[in-house]
């Protein structure tokens, strides 16, 4: 019989692509994972593996074991779930995975509601960007996921449900006093030669602001780099850069600047689960939080300049 904590590590190296990967997504060592999917190679009778050079992947038949394997651990947990009661009342553990911007606004107060109604559930808060939320769903590292799918690079299919709750602005952010931070939208071609803050390289912001400059026909001057938004405004803040940041990502405890494109974009804010048997009571719990949850507005309108000095020092 097959074991099914073999299975899942089945189908992380079919999301993951390398035993590496599936050893540090498992805390496992890499000679451990080998290990382990050599049993189940063995368990099985069947091969599950070539080698190619000095890296392993799946024969077609692991494929169709992977693929057949998440859908049989869905199951799985979706009997233990019934089995534990979650048909009457949502509890248990489910994993919620959201991108930066979307964790203070749209995931925790999601969460806080979650807690009230429903005492005997739990929830994992992830923190996922969007190029790397789609395979955390599809490897079983997370029950649902909040994210963007406007944008080719994301791995969709029809193995996923994808529910729209929001969308959210792309906004200029400039340093106060900025000279093109009078009323009403702006080019691009108008701020061409600023200094910039951006996103890590390929995360999804640092790639859809050069989309923007490039179309915009020029090439950024990229100052500095941070994998946290907050640090980006106080870099915009002390008027040492500009950025392009989603409207949710703009804290009012900065004093900066907000300013619309003159053509706008937007982003659209997406539940992502994985389509399978019936789901567990707390993932549907969760999603219809999350559905039915109080607008999800940025922190912000465009055009509006944000002061911290206005902000209460007890509530900051």
């Amino acid at each position: 019989m097959m074991n099914p904590w073999r299975l899942r590590l089945l189908t992380q190296m079919d999301t993951l692509g390398t035993v590496r990967a599936v050893a540090q997504a498992a805390s496992m060592s890499p000679s451990s994972v080998s290990q382990q999917l050599a049993v189940l190679e063995a368990e099985t009778r069947t091969q599950l593996f070539e080698r190619t050079g000095r890296r392993v992947r799946l024969t077609s038949a692991g494929v169709i074991l992977a693929r057949r394997a998440r859908a049989l651990l869905d199951h799985m947990e979706s009997i233990e779930a019934e089995l534990r009661g979650f048909g009457e009342e949502p509890s248990g553990l489910v994993r919620l995975g959201a991108f930066q911007s979307a964790i203070h606004s749209v995931a925790v107060p999601a969460v806080t509601r979650l807690a009230r109604a429903h005492p005997h559930l739990d929830v994992e808060l992830l923190e996922l960007e969007p190029h790397a939320s789609i395979p955390a769903l599809r490897a079983g590292d997370a029950d649902l996921v909040i994210t963007t799918t406007d944008f080719d690079e994301l791995p969709l299919g029809p193995d996923l449900d994808l529910v729209p709750l929001a969308t959210d602005p792309v906004l200029l952010v400039l340093p106060p006093g900025h000279p093109a931070a009078g009323r009403g939208p702006v080019d691009l071609t108008a701020v061409a030669d600023e200094p910039w803050a951006f996103d890590v390289p390929q995360s999804y912001m640092a790639n859809l602001a050069v989309r923007l400059c490039r179309h915009s026909g020029f090439e950024p001057r990229v100052v500095c780099r941070f994998s946290n938004y907050l640090m980006s405004l106080q870099h915009v803040e002390a008027g040492l850069s500009i950025a392009l940041l989603p409207g949710l990502a703009v804290d009012r405890r900065y004093h900066v600047v907000t300013r619309e494109l003159t053509t706008p974009v937007t982003r659209t804010i997406t539940a992502a689960l994985r389509r399978g048997p019936p789901r567990r009571a707390a993932v549907r719990a969760l999603l219809e939080t999350l559905r039915h949850g109080p607008d999800v507005l940025p922190a912000g309108s465009a055009d509006e300049e944000f002061s911290g000095r206005d902000i209460d020092p007890g509530t900051a």
